[in-house]
């Protein structure tokens, strides 16, 4: 049996994971035509990258209302692979008042280019301009780590003759070439000249590239629904002059307006900006929670429904060469021989569903491959090889296509391991089934419960089936919600059709559906504030408040 392992290993032939570095891109337009004579455009951008042929929506911008020479505060943060030409698509599109959806919206235009025109430059930044789309690309230094703000103001200048002003706050970054760039716009608050903006999140890369010295320039506008907003104020400041200052006194800035200062002779200011809250956010990376000693726990599910057909046919999914791996082996072997390189005892449980199982031979959707329900681990891939193909002759193969059950199941060990509050293990689960479940609704309910837990869930279609519905589950489309209407807390799902990499690269596959799990790692812990177990003993965050 092992000489169908070792065909499996040979004919994927495994290859190390490419290096890769991020890149953030931002996004700003000019003079976008009005398609509507009464008003200006109310623009957003949809970032798409190409995959297979085919274009994936990665991530959008907020939309800007009344303006047709918009600059996003939203940045895209893209992996950089050197090997890969990463094809990008920018829509711009037209987002109807009331709605931020793409349903009513007027597309306006698209640029496209590579990732590589707008990423190679000597000093790390370019940009890149076809039309009237700008696009800024700038590689991350290596520091992770986020820091929280919170501003205040007090006494705005009022520019409204019937209301209070609306006033909003724009924090920018000079560059090295003078040019500024947008970190942070705020909510607008409405009718108030002493405003509390909501607290927001920016890593420090963005806000400074790393440069504690790099000046920041922060003007306050009041808001105008025709876009024509009028200027309050400005004051500069450095992060360094933000952190150093917040030893027991409140940090503030005047708010200066230079035409007035100039024309008015008893001029002190348009208010005043107030610094509540400055917290440094330690961020680490997946290497750094591996090293710290989280095990990745695997599991595998396997689906033994009627519609594979019989093992014993040569036309069956479940078919056993005795040279050549079907294809649920080869995606077993593709993904597990990634994954246990981060399990410690490599002792896999592995499950099946939609079989009729000894003795009762009764339906079952998480039995134990090698029918030990105590112990339902394997050693190793090869071991989870061997039970697969000793449990085909003694099952039925029977339905439906449930797999609810086996999410429940892992669920259930991850949340144990939820109450430690250490980051100790994190569950990885790949399920490989021929056709669309059948339990969608439940699965739906699984996942969001799942995504609240140390837990990805890795879904392979094997065979030709039509897998357009199981795309629900992924998440790439919306937001997945349970059928009452809860979202997940985050995206824990990745799903891939086995016949989009019959013909690609031998490691395509697993890199495809293991892409996601370092940031689903380091995306859990991070927002439970748990440290990788090493540092947790001796580093604290570091905190700053007035």
């Amino acid at each position: 049996m092992s000489n169908i392992y070792e065909s499996a290993e040979a004919t994927l032939g495994f290859i190390s994971s490419p290096c890769l570095t991020k890149v953030e891109l931002r996004v700003a337009c000019r003079g976008i035509s009005d398609r509507d004579a009464l008003s200006k455009p109310d623009p957003c951008v949809v970032l798409k990258m190409q995959s297979h042929g085919q274009w994936f929506e990665v991530d959008r911008t907020e939309v800007i209302r009344s303006s047709s020479s918009p600059v996003f505060s939203k940045i895209f943060l893209v992996d950089y692979y050197f090997e890969e030409v990463q094809r990008l698509r920018f829509e711009l599109h037209d987002i109807s008042s009331g709605n931020n959806g793409l349903r009513d919206a007027d597309f306006l235009g698209a640029m496209e280019c590579t990732l590589g025109q707008v990423s190679v430059s000597f000093d790390r930044s370019v940009v890149g301009q076809l039309g009237s789309r700008r696009v800024t690309a700038e590689e991350l230094s290596g520091n992770d780590d986020y820091v929280e703000l919170s501003f205040s103001a007090r006494k705005l200048d009022d520019k409204d003759f019937f209301s209070k002003s609306d006033p909003f706050l724009e924090i920018f970054r000079i560059n090295d070439d003078g040019t500024e760039s947008l970190v942070h716009r705020t909510e607008t608050i409405m009718n108030n000249l002493s405003p509390v903006w909501k607290s927001f999140k920016v890593s420090l890369n963005t806000l400074c590239s790393g440069d504690h010295d790099r000046e920041l320039k922060c003007t306050v506008w009041d808001w105008d629904s025709n876009g024509k907003h009028d200027f309050i104020g400005e004051f500069q400041t450095t992060f360094k002059e933000v952190r150093a200052e917040q030893e027991g006194k409140q940090i503030q800035w005047e708010c200066i307006n230079p035409k007035y200062q100039m024309k008015k002779k008893n001029y002190r200011n348009s208010g005043v900006v107030i610094l509540n809250h400055c917290k440094i956010i330690k961020m680490y990376s997946f290497l750094d929670y591996i090293m710290g000693g989280c095990q990745i726990q695997f599991t595998v599910a396997i689906d033994f429904t009627a519609s594979n057909g019989d093992p014993r046919n040569s036309c069956s999914l479940h078919y056993i060469h005795p040279y050549q791996p079907n294809e649920y082996l080869k995606a077993l072997v593709a993904v597990g021989e990634i994954c246990q390189d981060y399990d410690s005892d490599k002792m896999f449980p592995a499950f099946g569903f939609g079989a009729l199982i000894p003795p009762d031979f009764k339906v079952s959707h998480d039995f134990a491959v090698n029918f030990d329900e105590d112990n339902p681990e394997c050693a190793g891939i090869q071991g989870v090889v061997e039970a697969y193909q000793n449990c085909l002759p003694k099952i039925q193969l029977y339905g439906p296509t449930n797999i609810a059950p086996i999410i429940q199941k892992v669920a259930s060990s991850a949340s144990e391991e939820m109450h430690t509050k250490e980051a100790m293990e994190y569950f990885i689960l790949l399920i490989l089934t021929d056709g669309v479940i059948t339990d969608m609704a439940d699965t739906r309910e699984a996942i969001v419960h799942a995504s609240h837990l140390p837990m990805s869930v890795i879904i392979v279609g094997v065979g030709n089936a039509d897998f357009t519905d199981m795309q629900i589950l992924d998440g790439d489309d919306g937001i997945l919600r349970s059928p009452k209407g809860e979202p997940v807390l985050r995206d824990i799902v990745q799903f891939v059709p086995f016949k989009d990499f019959k013909h690609a690269s031998p490691a395509a596959l697993a890199k495809s559906v293991l892409a996601e799990v370092p940031n689903q790692v380091v995306d859990y812990y991070n927002a439970k504030g748990i440290k990788p177990k090493c540092m947790s003993d001796y580093e604290s965050t570091r905190t700053f408040s007035p």
